[in-house]
């Protein structure tokens, strides 16, 4: 769906045509040499990759309780849903949930299972406690004050960060699921909405060779104009942290610079699917337009003139569904 009402966000003359909106944002000089170096180190940790078979009464769903690990080989949970009929390795769909959100219970999310792909769900490290539960802890916590929420912990330094630790928990879950007898390891994609699409996002910059992604209302992307233009949480969390530590602003954007969703866009090459609602006052439809603008590979973007955070909701999911049957039903990578 394409339509020419303009994301009342958009600053000056991008008004006049907001797909054409570009973000300011430059990556670090070292960018590529912080995530090179926080890859390898989490690569001298073995994944132990364990599936224990999950008790349900579902007829055509299999579910296994995941094990693997992550940064600093901690161990991150994840579901692992496959259907039960199945013939040879399977299509991987690896997908990311919202903020402060958890793994959830066994029985949900049975879309990607259901329609044949092996379906790993991860849980987000130290999250959980909101509208699903969650079973990975942070044996890290970050370092030095936060504002509460996640947005700000160890957010003094990219080293200690909380998104590093999570998108290097994300690129090792795709490694994971991998390394399961089920899944074709040639034949996997990303997704995500909301904070689960910002990970994704990252992911698909970090993994060159993913078949498919799709970012649905992504946060983490072009955070600081993000943080300057909207009043509502998550984001908030970062200027209530700046409200009270003003001297910090220069030091704080240095660190989320290595974590902003604009970069990761910048290097991905997977074919990809964006959306965004034009009502959005989370994940503002400017800072997706910068994202998908940014985007290295083939791509498109849903824009829905009425609709909030939600995006295209079930449509969104259909239009994933139809664009990863072709991609990921083939053996070989589609050019």
């Amino acid at each position: 769906m394409t339509v020419d009402i303009l994301p009342g966000d958009l600053p000056g003359e991008e008004q006049a045509d907001p797909r054409a909106y570009r973000s300011p944002y430059e990556a670090p000089a070292d960018f590529d040499a912080f995530w090179r170096d926080t890859l390898d180190s989490a690569a001298g940790y073995p994944l132990d990759v364990t599936l224990t078979p999950v008790g349900t009464r579902l007829r055509t769903i299999d579910v296994f309780d995941v094990t693997f690990r992550g940064f600093g080989g901690h161990p991150v949970k994840a579901w692992l849903r496959v259907p039960r009929h199945r013939s040879g390795p399977l299509p991987a769909v690896v997908q990311f949930h919202g903020y402060s959100s958890g793994r959830g219970h066994p029985l949900e999310d049975l879309l990607w299972p259901s329609a044949g792909y092996a379906h790993l769900l991860m849980d987000t490290r130290g999250q959980g406690g909101g509208w699903a539960g969650g079973h990975t802890a942070d044996p890290v916590g970050g370092t030095g004050p936060t504002y509460p929420g996640f947005m700000t912990q160890g957010i003094a330094d990219k080293e200690t960060y909380f998104y590093r630790r999570v998108f290097t928990d994300a690129v090792r879950a795709v490694q994971a699921v991998r390394a399961v007898d089920m899944v074709d390891p040639g034949r996997v994609a990303v997704v995500g909405a909301s904070q689960g699409g910002g990970i994704a996002l990252a992911v698909a910059g970090l993994v060159p060779d993913l078949r498919a992604a799709h970012f649905q209302a992504p946060l983490l992307c072009d955070i600081r104009q993000a943080t300057r233009i909207t009043g509502n949480g998550p984001y908030t969390e970062i200027t209530g942290f700046l409200a009270t530590h003003r001297g910090s602003i220069a030091s704080v954007f240095e660190t989320l610079a290595y974590f902003d969703g604009i970069a990761f866009a910048q290097r991905a090459n997977a074919p990809a699917w964006f959306s965004t609602g034009l009502m959005d006052d989370v994940c503002l439809p400017s800072t997706a337009f910068a994202a998908f603008n940014a985007y290295g590979g083939r791509k498109e973007i849903a824009v829905w003139e009425y609709n909030g955070h939600e995006a295209g909701g079930s449509l969104d999911l259909e239009i994933a569904l139809d664009a990863f049957h072709s991609l990921l039903s083939a053996k070989e990578r589609t050019p």
